[in-house]
């Protein structure tokens, strides 16, 4: 966040603008679509897909959130460190040298493997210490996590996927707080492989019980699911991409939730030209002017995480106008056509992503010119745009 002492040469031209807001609001939606026994587990990892990890999980937890998800232990350690105290559960691998910091500060592993868990169980138990773990079920994913039996192939000696989960249990150093699952197309409107994800999940956690471990919290719905499987919210759910007002996919309505985009994107126009008919535009002249116009030049590029996908494709807002990319967008600038839009000028206000005027630009927008979703258009940011907040 920029000092109200920056000198006024110092301020950015572009920058990444973030609705804190927005943001508490969009937790609190969330928060009413799940019963009230049902904890709401914030997943802020990636830097809260590039909204900023610590301000967001602060957010959240002051609009009820009670957990936080992360994958890496550094965004652990940063949480720690900004004073936030709030059980944090670790997504990724946990090490057996980590076992230290993570049993102090009350972060969770996940457990997706026997080896892992002897590995964690023998460094807590040298350190005369207990370290929670929530045990992590392949139900469908095919990432991480203990198999259901049906899709177990064992080799010699070896037990079946969940089976290990007994072994697991009974590890001295460890305590069994939590068993989950994720979904691999919750976000689609065909549900069936999310349903038969459930069907194995409930199974698997049968099976535990029947083994004598019984999970104190059972969590499995994404944002989609938090939306539309009320039957996954079981006693935590852990919305990501819903919370920065993002839908999961094409395929999930979240109009009628009132979710807020929290992201923007802004710059100043740096330089205006008149050109002529048949003038190239940037790296490999990959566009001619068709006749006169303006072309204006906007200091964002992909060294800022604004994809060279967009070159010739993409648009920008200007005096409330949509402007389109013309030329490769280059590592540091993209060019506009500004022709159509009378008296722009150097300072003038563009809108990358957000809204201006009655037009907006959002994360789908972009994600549909450039082939991906708009999980990756705000994850990608690179940090060099300074971040504010609102």
């Amino acid at each position: 966040m920029k000092s109200p002492d920056t000198p006024y040469f110092l301020e950015p031209q572009s920058r990444v603008q973030v609705d804190l807001s927005a943001f508490g609001h969009n937790v609190r939606s969330l928060k009413r679509l799940i019963p009230a026994t049902t904890r709401f587990c914030a997943v802020v990892k990636a830097n809260a897909y590039g909204h900023g990890g610590i301000q967001c999980a602060k957010t959240a937890l002051e609009n009820g959130s009670s957990f936080l998800a992360v994958v890496r232990i550094s965004e652990a350690v940063a949480m720690r460190e900004a004073g936030i105290t709030a059980p944090i559960l670790l997504l990724g691998e946990a090490l057996p040298e980590q076992v230290s910091f993570l049993a102090a500060h009350g972060i969770r592993a996940s457990v997706a493997d026997i080896r892992t868990a002897r590995a964690l169980s023998a460094a807590a138990q040298a350190l005369n210490t207990t370290l929670k773990i929530h045990i992590k079920l392949d139900t469908g994913m095919g990432r991480l996590g203990f198999l259901h039996p049906g899709a177990v192939i064992q080799g010699p000696g070896e037990e079946a996927g969940i089976l290990q989960a007994r072994g697991t249990a009974d590890l001295k150093g460890l305590e069994v707080e939590g068993a989950y699952t994720h979904f691999a197309k919750a976000d689609v409107i065909d549900k069936s492989h999310a349903r038969g994800q459930l069907v194995r999940f409930n199974e698997m956690v049968a099976m535990l019980a029947d083994m004598g471990i019984h999970p104190e919290i059972r969590h499995a719905a994404n944002s989609a699911a938090v939306l539309e499987l009320p039957e996954a919210h079981f006693d935590m759910v852990r919305p990501g991409v819903a919370m920065y007002g993002m839908a999961p996919s094409d395929e999930v309505d979240i109009t009628r939730h009132s979710l807020i985009p929290t992201m923007s994107i802004t710059a100043k126009v740096i330089y205006v030209k008149a050109v002529p008919k048949d003038f190239s535009i940037s790296y490999g002249c990959t566009h001619i002017t068709a006749a006169p116009t303006v072309i204006a030049t906007v200091p964002v590029g992909y060294a800022d995480g604004y994809s060279r996908l967009l070159s010739n494709r993409g648009q920008m807002l200007v005096k409330g106008r949509k402007a389109p990319i013309v030329g490769r967008v280059t590592m540091d600038f993209t060019m506009i056509d500004v022709g159509h839009i009378p008296g722009v000028k150097p300072g003038d206000d563009v809108t990358i992503l957000g809204s201006q005027g009655n037009e907006q630009i959002t994360a789908d927008d972009i994600a549909g010119l450039t082939g991906t979703i708009n999980y990756e258009v705000t994850a990608s940011l690179t940090g060099r745009m300074p971040v504010s907040y609102v």
